[in-house]
């Protein structure tokens, strides 16, 4: 069975010369959206990705959280992977790593940027864009805007009528088993996934684009990777609480974490933010999600996103969605509410994005890695060698150990 990009919808294919055409005003967004996943160099765009599209602003705190230091760490020089020892600066060094920050218990304990990185830059989070778009559904939950992730999302968005999501509850586009069939063949120019990258490389809507995807599985039964559901998620936020989801991760979570850098997120050309992968911040920012989940929601005496919401997040709850269930991905990983559960007896969990975006969270030696990279070997090939996923988690779990 073919295996799909874990991080998030490739997306962004090589678009050709009817791209080039239309982006001749804009020739960095064109050769970088061309240039993706073929093996081309990426790490002096990652950072800069509001020069080339549109975006919406997502603005700091007044009184911005600056993490404490804590023991300082040094990285293992090797650590086990399939049996052998894998060099950790090598490691670093080959995915193009932009970042990587490690706290203990809240603090600092390692800080390192690379390449075009800076505790300033904001960075191309691609898929790890979905964990925040899950955390404001379940604000928007117990704020009552959204009434029951029971009901079919339809409901409250009818346009979705006749396509893949009419009748599926919120809780399954949640958990990636909507049903919604997904097509990544990049010969065939009118697949979903050269669809969509039109949309990106081009323009258009967003919210046009998730109505004419069609119905392959029966809701709730299969784990399918399809970036289309958080899009929905994100139309479904902007309906229901009548704000975009800049403005509304602004007020309800970017500023109650004190982030210290404004974000952006990237919109179509009508405004609706990428929701499934066009959040860019910086390393010590995206950290606070983690910490944020780490303590159940709870940010230093305040509740910012339910604990009930966030235990649901981070627990597989049917056989489908459990690590290991799903063939189609390279790791041996669950699912919960946008957020990807690894297998072991740890609990850890992470958001994953295309290029090596992480923000791994284990609750149990309470830790937290941000690792922002630009990988330009990602994807080039099908072979797991080309992702780096799973070793990367190994090196994860040797800092923890050693934290």
């Amino acid at each position: 069975m073919k295996k799909y990009l874990i991080g998030g919808v490739a997306a962004v294919i090589v678009i050709g010369a009817v791209a080039y055409a239309f982006l001749a005003d804009n020739i960095d967004r064109a050769s970088t959206i061309a240039t993706l996943f073929s093996g081309a160099e990426q790490y002096e765009n990652f950072n800069r990705m509001d020069e080339m599209f549109p975006v919406n602003a997502v603005l700091a705190s007044a009184a911005p959280y600056d993490f404490p230091e804590g023991n300082p760490i040094t990285l293992p020089e090797t650590f086990t992977y399939k049996g052998e020892q894998v060099n950790t600066e090598a490691l670093l060094s080959e995915t193009d790593t932009s970042a990587l920050l490690v706290l203990k218990d809240g603090k600092v304990v390692f800080e390192r940027y690379m390449l075009t990185g800076g505790r300033d830059e904001q960075w191309l989070s691609m898929s790890v864009a979905k964990s925040f778009i899950s955390a404001l559904v379940g604000i928007a939950v117990e704020e009552g805007f959204i009434k029951d992730i029971e009901a079919p999302i339809s409901e409250t968005l009818p346009e979705l009528a006749g396509s893949a999501y009419d009748g599926v509850r919120i809780k399954d586009v949640l958990q990636m088993s909507s049903g919604a069939a997904w097509n990544e063949d990049y010969s065939d120019p009118e697949s979903d996934i050269n669809r969509f990258g039109r949309i990106f490389a081009l323009g258009g809507s967003l919210n046009e684009f998730m109505t004419t995807l069609e119905r392959k599985n029966e809701p709730g039964t299969v784990n399918h990777y399809n970036s289309t559901d958080t899009q929905v998620l994100g139309a479904l936020l902007v309906k229901t609480t009548g704000r975009t989801v800049a403005d509304y991760m602004t007020e309800k979570l970017w500023q109650p974490l004190g982030a210290e850098s404004d974000a952006f997120w990237l919109t179509d050309s009508e405004g609706m933010e990428m929701a499934f992968g066009g959040f860019n911040a910086t390393a010590r920012d995206y950290a606070k999600l983690g910490e944020l989940f780490r303590n159940g929601g709870n940010w230093n005496g305040k509740q910012i996103v339910p604990a009930d919401w966030v235990k649901a997040s981070i627990t597989p709850d049917a056989p489908h969605l459990l690590p290991g269930a799903n063939d189609e991905a390279f790791l041996p990983v669950g699912y919960g509410y946008q957020w990807w559960i690894l297998d072991g007896d740890e609990g850890e969990y992470s958001g994953i994005g295309v290029y090596n975006q992480f923000v791994y969270v284990n609750p149990t030696d309470n830790v937290v890695i941000v690792k922002l990279s630009a990988n330009s070997n990602y994807a080039v090939d099908l072979e797991e060698s080309s992702y780096r996923e799973y070793e990367t988690f190994h090196l994860f779990r040797e800092i923890a150990d050693r934290t």
